[in-house]
Protein backbone atom coordinates (compact mmCIF):
# COMPACT_ATOMS: atom_id res chain seq x y z
CA UNK A 1 0.00 0.00 0.00
CA UNK A 2 0.87 3.28 -0.92
CA UNK A 3 2.40 5.82 1.97
CA UNK A 4 1.28 8.56 0.14
CA UNK A 5 -2.50 9.82 -0.11
CA UNK A 6 -3.95 11.62 -3.19
CA UNK A 7 -7.00 14.17 -2.14
CA UNK A 8 -8.34 15.12 -5.31
CA UNK A 9 -11.71 17.15 -5.93
CA UNK A 10 -13.95 15.26 -7.96
CA UNK A 11 -12.28 11.46 -9.26
CA UNK A 12 -14.11 9.43 -12.25
CA UNK A 13 -14.04 5.71 -12.50
CA UNK A 14 -14.91 4.72 -15.38
CA UNK A 15 -14.54 5.99 -19.35
CA UNK A 16 -16.28 5.77 -22.25
CA UNK A 17 -19.27 8.31 -23.42
CA UNK A 18 -20.01 9.09 -19.79
CA UNK A 19 -17.07 9.43 -17.98
CA UNK A 20 -15.46 11.48 -20.74
CA UNK A 21 -18.30 13.81 -21.05
CA UNK A 22 -17.98 14.14 -17.14
CA UNK A 23 -14.73 14.77 -17.04
CA UNK A 24 -15.32 17.57 -19.61
CA UNK A 25 -18.07 19.00 -18.04
CA UNK A 26 -16.18 18.89 -14.51
CA UNK A 27 -12.72 20.41 -16.07
CA UNK A 28 -14.78 22.64 -17.37
CA UNK A 29 -16.21 23.76 -13.85
CA UNK A 30 -12.81 24.27 -12.24
CA UNK A 31 -13.35 20.76 -10.62
CA UNK A 32 -9.59 19.19 -11.42
CA UNK A 33 -11.18 15.76 -12.28
CA UNK A 34 -9.30 12.48 -12.48
CA UNK A 35 -9.98 9.83 -14.26
CA UNK A 36 -9.57 6.67 -14.51
CA UNK A 37 -10.52 4.50 -17.70
CA UNK A 38 -10.47 0.91 -16.44
CA UNK A 39 -9.88 -1.82 -17.77
CA UNK A 40 -11.34 -1.05 -21.18
CA UNK A 41 -10.29 2.42 -21.93
CA UNK A 42 -12.96 3.89 -24.25
CA UNK A 43 -15.85 0.76 -22.83
CA UNK A 44 -18.01 -0.43 -25.01
CA UNK A 45 -17.76 1.25 -27.79
CA UNK A 46 -14.27 0.86 -28.80
CA UNK A 47 -15.28 -2.69 -30.01
CA UNK A 48 -17.67 -1.23 -32.49
CA UNK A 49 -16.63 -0.42 -36.13
CA UNK A 50 -19.46 2.20 -37.24
CA UNK A 51 -21.04 4.62 -34.98
CA UNK A 52 -23.96 6.39 -37.00
CA UNK A 53 -26.54 7.79 -34.85
CA UNK A 54 -24.28 9.61 -32.67
CA UNK A 55 -25.11 13.69 -33.19
CA UNK A 56 -22.56 15.45 -34.76
CA UNK A 57 -21.19 12.96 -37.23
CA UNK A 58 -22.90 12.70 -40.20
CA UNK A 59 -20.61 10.73 -42.45
CA UNK A 60 -20.49 8.42 -39.11
CA UNK A 61 -17.53 7.50 -36.83
CA UNK A 62 -15.58 4.49 -35.77
CA UNK A 63 -16.04 3.88 -32.12
CA UNK A 64 -12.32 3.74 -31.05
CA UNK A 65 -12.26 7.33 -32.88
CA UNK A 66 -15.08 8.74 -31.15
CA UNK A 67 -13.71 7.93 -27.68
CA UNK A 68 -10.18 9.23 -28.91
CA UNK A 69 -11.79 12.76 -29.67
CA UNK A 70 -13.99 12.44 -26.91
CA UNK A 71 -10.56 12.14 -24.79
CA UNK A 72 -8.87 14.57 -26.43
CA UNK A 73 -11.64 17.17 -25.55
CA UNK A 74 -11.22 16.50 -22.01
CA UNK A 75 -7.60 16.72 -21.95
CA UNK A 76 -8.04 20.35 -23.82
CA UNK A 77 -9.87 21.57 -20.66
CA UNK A 78 -7.06 20.09 -18.66
CA UNK A 79 -8.86 16.78 -17.45
CA UNK A 80 -6.28 14.63 -16.04
CA UNK A 81 -6.74 10.81 -17.62
CA UNK A 82 -5.05 8.18 -15.95
CA UNK A 83 -4.77 4.10 -16.99
CA UNK A 84 -5.59 2.23 -14.22
CA UNK A 85 -8.69 0.46 -12.71
CA UNK A 86 -10.78 0.92 -9.15
CA UNK A 87 -10.18 -2.13 -7.21
CA UNK A 88 -11.47 -1.33 -3.53
CA UNK A 89 -14.20 1.86 -2.47
CA UNK A 90 -15.15 2.42 0.69
CA UNK A 91 -17.70 5.39 0.94
CA UNK A 92 -18.70 5.29 4.35
CA UNK A 93 -17.18 8.73 5.65
CA UNK A 94 -17.38 12.41 4.28
CA UNK A 95 -14.27 11.64 2.13
CA UNK A 96 -14.83 8.86 -0.37
CA UNK A 97 -11.35 6.44 -0.29
CA UNK A 98 -10.42 4.60 -3.55
CA UNK A 99 -8.01 2.66 -4.46
CA UNK A 100 -6.10 1.88 -7.42
CA UNK A 101 -4.67 -1.29 -8.73
CA UNK A 102 -4.60 -2.31 -5.15
CA UNK A 103 -1.86 0.22 -4.71
CA UNK A 104 -2.73 3.92 -4.57
CA UNK A 105 -4.72 5.94 -2.44
CA UNK A 106 -6.83 8.24 -3.49
CA UNK A 107 -9.38 10.33 -1.18
CA UNK A 108 -12.26 12.40 -3.20
CA UNK A 109 -14.42 15.00 -2.12
CA UNK A 110 -16.69 13.66 -4.72
CA UNK A 111 -16.76 10.76 -7.30
CA UNK A 112 -18.30 9.76 -10.12
CA UNK A 113 -19.15 6.62 -11.52
CA UNK A 114 -19.31 5.57 -15.23
CA UNK A 115 -18.15 1.99 -15.37
CA UNK A 116 -20.81 0.67 -17.53
CA UNK A 117 -21.86 -2.89 -18.02
CA UNK A 118 -21.00 -5.46 -20.09
CA UNK A 119 -22.94 -7.34 -22.34
CA UNK A 120 -23.02 -11.21 -22.09
CA UNK A 121 -22.49 -13.21 -24.57
CA UNK A 122 -22.77 -17.15 -25.51
CA UNK A 123 -18.78 -17.54 -25.19
CA UNK A 124 -18.56 -20.22 -28.02
CA UNK A 125 -14.98 -19.04 -29.90
CA UNK A 126 -16.81 -18.39 -33.28
CA UNK A 127 -18.72 -16.18 -31.69
CA UNK A 128 -15.78 -14.53 -30.10
CA UNK A 129 -14.00 -14.38 -32.95
CA UNK A 130 -16.33 -12.73 -35.01
CA UNK A 131 -17.03 -10.12 -32.31
CA UNK A 132 -13.23 -9.11 -32.23
CA UNK A 133 -13.21 -8.55 -36.26
CA UNK A 134 -16.48 -6.83 -36.21
CA UNK A 135 -17.42 -9.27 -38.38
CA UNK A 136 -20.75 -9.60 -37.83
CA UNK A 137 -21.55 -10.26 -33.98
CA UNK A 138 -23.18 -7.86 -32.02
CA UNK A 139 -25.20 -7.23 -28.44
CA UNK A 140 -27.37 -3.88 -29.92
CA UNK A 141 -30.08 -4.16 -32.69
CA UNK A 142 -30.36 -0.74 -32.12
CA UNK A 143 -26.86 0.15 -32.37
CA UNK A 144 -25.82 -2.03 -35.35
CA UNK A 145 -29.20 -3.30 -37.20
CA UNK A 146 -28.66 -0.52 -39.86
CA UNK A 147 -26.03 -2.48 -40.91
CA UNK A 148 -28.38 -5.69 -41.98
CA UNK A 149 -30.81 -3.60 -43.78
CA UNK A 150 -32.79 -6.05 -45.97
CA UNK A 151 -30.29 -9.18 -45.00
CA UNK A 152 -30.90 -11.77 -42.51
CA UNK A 153 -29.71 -12.19 -39.39
CA UNK A 154 -30.83 -14.10 -36.16
CA UNK A 155 -30.89 -13.10 -32.84
CA UNK A 156 -30.55 -15.32 -29.63
CA UNK A 157 -32.59 -14.62 -26.47
CA UNK A 158 -35.62 -15.41 -24.95
CA UNK A 159 -36.63 -12.01 -23.07
CA UNK A 160 -38.26 -8.15 -22.86
CA UNK A 161 -35.11 -7.45 -24.48
CA UNK A 162 -34.81 -10.20 -27.23
CA UNK A 163 -38.57 -9.78 -28.45
CA UNK A 164 -37.58 -5.94 -28.37
CA UNK A 165 -34.40 -6.07 -30.65
CA UNK A 166 -35.98 -9.02 -32.67
CA UNK A 167 -38.94 -7.10 -33.36
CA UNK A 168 -36.50 -4.05 -34.18
CA UNK A 169 -34.65 -5.64 -36.47
CA UNK A 170 -37.40 -7.03 -38.17
CA UNK A 171 -38.20 -3.09 -39.90
CA UNK A 172 -35.08 -3.14 -41.27
CA UNK A 173 -33.99 -7.35 -41.98
CA UNK A 174 -35.63 -9.70 -44.69
CA UNK A 175 -35.59 -11.94 -42.06
CA UNK A 176 -34.32 -12.74 -38.18
CA UNK A 177 -34.56 -15.84 -36.62
CA UNK A 178 -35.11 -16.43 -32.95
CA UNK A 179 -33.00 -18.91 -31.17
CA UNK A 180 -35.40 -19.69 -27.66
CA UNK A 181 -33.13 -22.05 -25.44
CA UNK A 182 -36.28 -23.42 -23.84
CA UNK A 183 -39.62 -24.09 -24.88
CA UNK A 184 -41.66 -20.80 -24.19
CA UNK A 185 -40.49 -17.27 -24.13
CA UNK A 186 -39.49 -15.71 -20.69
CA UNK A 187 -40.70 -12.18 -22.01
CA UNK A 188 -44.02 -10.70 -20.82
CA UNK A 189 -46.96 -12.35 -22.98
CA UNK A 190 -47.61 -8.89 -24.92
CA UNK A 191 -44.03 -9.00 -26.13
CA UNK A 192 -43.77 -13.20 -26.71
CA UNK A 193 -47.13 -12.04 -28.71
CA UNK A 194 -45.21 -9.41 -31.31
CA UNK A 195 -42.70 -11.07 -32.15
CA UNK A 196 -44.95 -14.15 -32.97
CA UNK A 197 -47.00 -12.21 -34.88
CA UNK A 198 -44.64 -10.47 -36.88
CA UNK A 199 -44.34 -12.22 -40.42
CA UNK A 200 -40.37 -11.99 -41.03
CA UNK A 201 -39.74 -13.52 -37.59
CA UNK A 202 -39.41 -17.20 -37.47
CA UNK A 203 -38.64 -18.26 -34.09
CA UNK A 204 -36.97 -21.86 -32.98
CA UNK A 205 -37.85 -23.88 -29.45
CA UNK A 206 -35.38 -25.67 -27.79
CA UNK A 207 -32.75 -24.33 -30.02
CA UNK A 208 -29.15 -23.05 -29.07
CA UNK A 209 -26.17 -22.17 -31.07
CA UNK A 210 -23.43 -24.85 -32.04
CA UNK A 211 -21.24 -22.60 -34.02
CA UNK A 212 -21.14 -18.92 -35.60
CA UNK A 213 -20.28 -19.90 -39.07
CA UNK A 214 -17.90 -17.43 -41.79
CA UNK A 215 -15.23 -16.84 -44.08
CA UNK A 216 -12.89 -15.53 -41.67
CA UNK A 217 -13.41 -12.28 -41.78
CA UNK A 218 -17.42 -11.52 -41.05
CA UNK A 219 -21.00 -14.23 -40.35
CA UNK A 220 -22.16 -15.99 -43.27
CA UNK A 221 -24.16 -18.65 -41.43
CA UNK A 222 -24.99 -19.75 -37.99
CA UNK A 223 -25.18 -23.50 -37.33
CA UNK A 224 -27.91 -24.85 -34.66
CA UNK A 225 -29.01 -27.42 -32.50
CA UNK A 226 -32.39 -28.74 -30.98
CA UNK A 227 -31.44 -29.73 -27.36
CA UNK A 228 -34.33 -32.29 -27.45
CA UNK A 229 -33.48 -34.12 -30.60
CA UNK A 230 -29.91 -32.79 -31.30
CA UNK A 231 -30.72 -32.47 -34.64
CA UNK A 232 -28.52 -29.61 -36.13
CA UNK A 233 -29.26 -27.17 -38.96
CA UNK A 234 -27.76 -24.21 -40.73
CA UNK A 235 -28.96 -20.99 -40.91
CA UNK A 236 -27.74 -18.61 -43.47
CA UNK A 237 -27.54 -15.02 -41.69
CA UNK A 238 -25.12 -12.14 -42.11
CA UNK A 239 -25.69 -10.77 -38.54
CA UNK A 240 -25.48 -12.56 -35.38
CA UNK A 241 -27.13 -10.94 -32.36
CA UNK A 242 -27.04 -11.81 -28.78
CA UNK A 243 -29.51 -10.78 -26.76
CA UNK A 244 -29.30 -12.45 -23.23
CA UNK A 245 -28.50 -9.76 -20.67
CA UNK A 246 -25.67 -7.18 -19.57
CA UNK A 247 -23.87 -7.54 -16.27
CA UNK A 248 -23.19 -4.38 -14.86
CA UNK A 249 -19.74 -3.63 -13.57
CA UNK A 250 -20.14 -2.83 -10.22
CA UNK A 251 -19.62 -5.03 -7.95
CA UNK A 252 -17.05 -3.04 -5.67
CA UNK A 253 -19.79 -0.92 -4.81
CA UNK A 254 -21.90 -2.92 -3.61
CA UNK A 255 -21.40 -3.01 -0.07
CA UNK A 256 -21.81 1.06 -0.42
CA UNK A 257 -24.61 2.19 -2.89
CA UNK A 258 -28.00 0.79 -3.36
CA UNK A 259 -28.08 -1.45 -6.20
CA UNK A 260 -31.49 -3.31 -8.00
CA UNK A 261 -31.66 -7.17 -8.23
CA UNK A 262 -29.21 -7.19 -11.41
CA UNK A 263 -26.57 -5.19 -9.77
CA UNK A 264 -27.38 -1.80 -11.86
CA UNK A 265 -26.61 1.77 -9.25
CA UNK A 266 -30.08 3.03 -8.06
CA UNK A 267 -29.92 6.20 -8.60
CA UNK A 268 -32.90 9.35 -7.19
CA UNK A 269 -35.24 9.28 -10.15
CA UNK A 270 -34.03 13.07 -11.97
CA UNK A 271 -30.57 12.82 -10.93
CA UNK A 272 -27.35 11.27 -10.86
CA UNK A 273 -27.10 11.16 -7.57
CA UNK A 274 -26.58 8.18 -5.34
CA UNK A 275 -27.93 6.69 -1.86
CA UNK A 276 -24.54 7.99 -0.89
CA UNK A 277 -23.83 12.07 -0.33
CA UNK A 278 -21.20 13.28 -2.68
CA UNK A 279 -21.54 9.84 -4.89
CA UNK A 280 -22.99 9.93 -8.23
CA UNK A 281 -23.33 7.78 -11.33
CA UNK A 282 -23.74 8.11 -14.98
CA UNK A 283 -24.23 5.36 -18.05
CA UNK A 284 -24.70 2.08 -18.46
CA UNK A 285 -23.64 1.44 -14.51
CA UNK A 286 -27.62 2.70 -13.93
CA UNK A 287 -29.39 2.30 -17.19
CA UNK A 288 -30.89 -0.73 -18.18
CA UNK A 289 -33.34 0.62 -20.49
CA UNK A 290 -32.04 2.46 -23.29
CA UNK A 291 -27.27 1.94 -23.05
CA UNK A 292 -27.18 4.46 -25.76
CA UNK A 293 -23.97 6.44 -26.39
CA UNK A 294 -26.02 9.14 -26.44
CA UNK A 295 -27.80 8.95 -23.29
CA UNK A 296 -24.47 7.78 -21.78
CA UNK A 297 -23.26 10.99 -22.54
CA UNK A 298 -26.08 13.09 -21.13
CA UNK A 299 -26.04 11.55 -17.54
CA UNK A 300 -22.16 12.16 -17.79
CA UNK A 301 -22.75 15.72 -17.66
CA UNK A 302 -25.71 15.64 -15.21
CA UNK A 303 -23.38 13.72 -12.46
CA UNK A 304 -21.08 16.58 -13.43
CA UNK A 305 -22.98 19.46 -12.81
CA UNK A 306 -24.66 17.34 -9.89
CA UNK A 307 -21.22 17.12 -8.05
CA UNK A 308 -20.38 20.75 -8.60
CA UNK A 309 -23.53 21.73 -6.83
CA UNK A 310 -22.75 19.29 -4.12
CA UNK A 311 -19.49 21.17 -3.72
CA UNK A 312 -21.01 24.50 -4.04
CA UNK A 313 -23.44 23.67 -1.40
CA UNK A 314 -20.86 22.47 1.03
CA UNK A 315 -17.85 24.75 0.27
CA UNK A 316 -18.97 28.48 -0.11
CA UNK A 317 -15.78 29.50 -1.64
CA UNK A 318 -16.29 27.14 -4.62
CA UNK A 319 -18.69 28.92 -6.80
CA UNK A 320 -20.67 27.37 -9.41
CA UNK A 321 -19.13 27.80 -13.01
CA UNK A 322 -21.76 29.34 -15.23
CA UNK A 323 -19.46 27.90 -18.60
CA UNK A 324 -19.86 24.50 -17.66
CA UNK A 325 -24.21 24.93 -18.54
CA UNK A 326 -22.65 26.33 -22.46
Amino acid sequence: MSDTIERVKCLIIGSGPAGYTAAIYAARANMNPVLYQGTQPGGQLTTTNEVENFPGYPEGVTGPEMMMQLQAQAQRFEADIRDGWVTKVDFSGDLHKVWVNDTKEIHADTVIISTGASAKYLGIDSEQKYLKLGGGVSACAVCDGFFYRNQEVVIVGAGDSACEEAHYLSKLCKKVTMLVRRDEFRASKIMAARVKNTDNIEILFNTETDEVLGDGQVVTGVRVFNNQTNEKQEIPATGFFVAIGHKPNTDIFKSFLDLDETGYIVNVPGSSKTNVEGVFVSGDAADHVYRQAVTAAGTGCMAALDAERYLAAKDSSFEVSTSSYN
